[in-house]
């Protein structure tokens, strides 16, 4: 038994808003500055906003300068997977919910230590647990 979560296009169409679909689904991105986790302080955790999936820390949340939500590294080693993205020609690593596969954004080695590492996400992927 997998413990993967899927749906139809048309069942994650009706789970989730137009945004976080397009985002989501089909790999868009939101413009720089407008998600509701750019700049958010809070604490807690944030999860997949498609299948709940824990993802990232408020404790390894930074202030990139970006525009979008940064964190120098994902909750565990299997909370996210990466494929290369070669779209608008050039090379990036694109990152992935593990559990449904929903695009969440890209990684860059340019981050802060101790890991080195920018996981770039857009806020329409996210949901805040709070603590």
């Amino acid at each position: 038994m997998s413990n993967k979560t899927e749906k139809s296009d048309q069942g994650w169409q009706g789970c989730l808003s137009s945004e976080q679909y397009n985002v989501m689904r089909k790999h868009g991105t939101e413009r720089a500055f407008s998600g509701k986790y750019a700049d958010c302080k809070t604490e807690g955790i944030y999860v997949c906003a498609g299948c709940g999936e824990e993802l990232f820390t408020s404790e390894t949340k930074f202030d990139s300068g970006t525009g979008w939500p940064s964190y120098f590294q994902a909750i565990n080693e299997t909370a996210v997977e990466e494929t290369v993205d070669n779209a608008l020609g050039m090379s990036r690593t694109e990152v992935h919910c593990r559990k449904c596969g929903s695009h969440l954004g890209h990684v860059f080695p340019d981050g802060p230590q101790p890991t080195g590492l920018r996981y770039c996400i857009n806020s329409a992927s996210l949901k805040l647990d709070k603590k």
